[in-house]
């Protein structure tokens, strides 16, 4: 009996380690096939993500989660070239095929707007990342919780989140004010040049379309 009973309390000691590695449960295939999660959820979510990065945002936009809206997607400037070349950087080092990319002049970003509560003009400053529902980043922050998901040693890059925002995110915004200047724009989504990469966009249908009709 005794046996049994430090059998089982090893049992549940080793799964309760295994729980805690585990990802949050809405991360994944979709957030919600339905109504939006409760304030309690919602709320237990964004706790969980606060272990994690101390700096994630929680929006307090309340409407309803669209379904079908997939877990750690970039929302980025897809005319923008220096925007273009970190997410193929990004595609490249993500082996595990854990990051997802959608341009924001796409019709699919705007759900995921309408969850964060910005708008396309806050996202052309400061690109967007949407781990999950009310969980979301932007500008240096959105970067190294990008890296986080990736591969060591790129995920080590995470660790400069010690670093104050308003002073990383002073960088940023220098770098993505003249990134025009510096490295050029397009007339369209750069990604439409290089479709090998669309298999890790969530808007390649309305990419594709264009790229259709822009052929014709």
């Amino acid at each position: 009996m005794a046996i049994s009973k430090m059998l089982l309390k090893t049992w549940v000691s080793s799964f309760s380690k295994a729980t805690r590695k585990r990802s949050p449960t809405w991360s994944s295939h979709f957030f919600s096939t339905s109504s939006s999660p409760t304030t309690a959820v919602a709320a237990d979510i964004v706790a969980d993500e606060d272990l994690l990065y101390p700096n994630a945002t929680a929006s307090p936009f309340t409407a309803e989660i669209p379904g079908l809206l997939q877990p750690r997607v970039v929302i980025y400037d897809g005319v923008c070239h220096l925007c273009h070349s970190g997410v193929k950087w990004v595609i490249k080092a993500d082996k595990d095929r854990k990051i997802k990319f959608c341009c924001v002049q796409s019709d699919a970003a705007e759900p995921y707007l309408n969850v964060c509560g910005l708008s396309r003009e806050d996202v052309l400053r400061r690109f967007l990342f949407v781990e999950g529902p009310y969980v979301y980043s932007q500008a240096s922050t959105a970067a190294l919780k990008v890296a986080y998901h990736l591969p060591f040693p790129y995920s080590a890059m995470s660790s400069l989140l010690i670093i104050p925002k308003p002073l990383r995110n002073a960088v940023y915004d220098y770098v993505a004010k003249n990134r025009y200047d510096w490295f050029g724009k397009d007339d369209e989504c750069l990604v439409l040049k290089e479709t090998e990469m669309l298999s890790r966009f969530v808007d390649k249908e309305e990419l594709v379309d264009k790229l259709r009709s822009r052929q014709n």
